[in-house]
């Protein structure tokens, strides 16, 4: 069958990002050869809306402490939640370490390397599943984050910012650009989200650093739409998030139950707001009481 025009753009477009990415990718300690399958499931886990700045040095405590599924298996979830700092989302440590007891119970302390017995680990999406599949076993798969699909978007669709919820069409339009051969596949997987992270940012896309400007159709079009897609302005100060944020800090740094109502770091919270909020940390397992007439709780 004859390639087609569009054929031939889609594979050009794929072939200039990922030749760009073997030149400018940055060097990751989960992206090398000696990096295990476990270790970059971490590292999927770690990434998920917090910058790579942020994660690399707690990935290597991490690492260090917990080298396999069963070291960490073997720690208290505390433990984990603790060595999670202030990475944020705290559930994820808890999640990763119930990832860690379902290898060691169901897999053998093993990474599964197929994405169906990867979803259904604890805390393992559709996305993550993916990854661990493509980066740590270099199979071909679809990894779709919202990195690639805002290159895609921008790229084939002169979209400025994909959609807030991913949509059955631009899985399809990512499924059909992925390169038959699963290296090809692995490289325009990881070259396609490095471009979206460092180029085609979301708001200041440094279109003039961008290998494949000539074929952008984004860009072609006057590269409109950003001044007037909605800004997601999230309020942090007061917020319950900061409110169990600082919860979470007090108890991480302590090595016995705290004392939680009426703590010095705590007294300008609102009473309501902090019971509220100590309510959900511990309906989300991560914070427990330890003398409910005292109000002491520990992780």
């Amino acid at each position: 069958m004859p390639t087609t025009p569009q054929a031939h753009r889609d594979r050009r477009i794929v072939e200039q990002i990922t030749t760009w990415f073997a030149r400018e990718a940055r060097d990751l300690p989960w992206r090398r050869a000696d990096c295990s399958p476990w270790g970059v499931l971490v590292s999927e886990v770690m990434l998920q809306q917090t910058p790579v700045v942020r994660v690399e040095p707690v990935w290597h405590e991490w690492m260090r402490r917990w080298p396999s599924p069963a070291d960490l298996a073997g720690a208290d979830q505390a433990d984990a939640v603790r060595a999670w700092g202030r990475l944020g989302y705290p559930r994820r440590a808890k999640r990763l370490w119930e990832c860690a007891r379902a290898l060691v119970e169901h897999h053998g302390g093993e990474v599964p390397s197929d994405e169906e017995r990867l979803l259904a680990l604890p805390g393992i999406g559709a996305y993550t599943a993916a990854a661990v599949a493509a980066f740590a076993y270099g199979q071909r798969s679809v990894v779709l984050d919202t990195n690639v699909r805002r290159v895609i978007g921008r790229a084939w669709e002169a979209r400025a910012l994909p959609p807030l919820h991913q949509t059955v069409g631009e899985r399809e339009r990512a499924a059909a650009l992925v390169p038959h051969d699963a290296t090809a596949a692995v490289r325009w997987a990881a070259g396609s989200m490095e471009l979206g992270a460092l180029v085609c940012t979301a708001r200041a896309p440094r279109c003039d650093e961008c290998p494949i400007a000539a074929d952008c159709a984004w860009l072609a079009a006057g590269a409109q739409g950003l001044d007037a897609a909605p800004r997601r302005v999230q309020p942090w100060h007061g917020t319950d998030r900061q409110v169990r944020g600082r919860i979470m800090a007090l108890l991480r740094a302590a090595h016995a139950p705290v004392t939680v109502g009426g703590h010095a770091s705590l007294e300008d919270i609102e009473p309501g707001q902090l019971d509220s909020c100590l309510d959900s940390l511990v309906d989300d397992g991560l914070v427990r009481p330890v003398d409910a007439q005292r109000g002491t709780y520990a992780l």
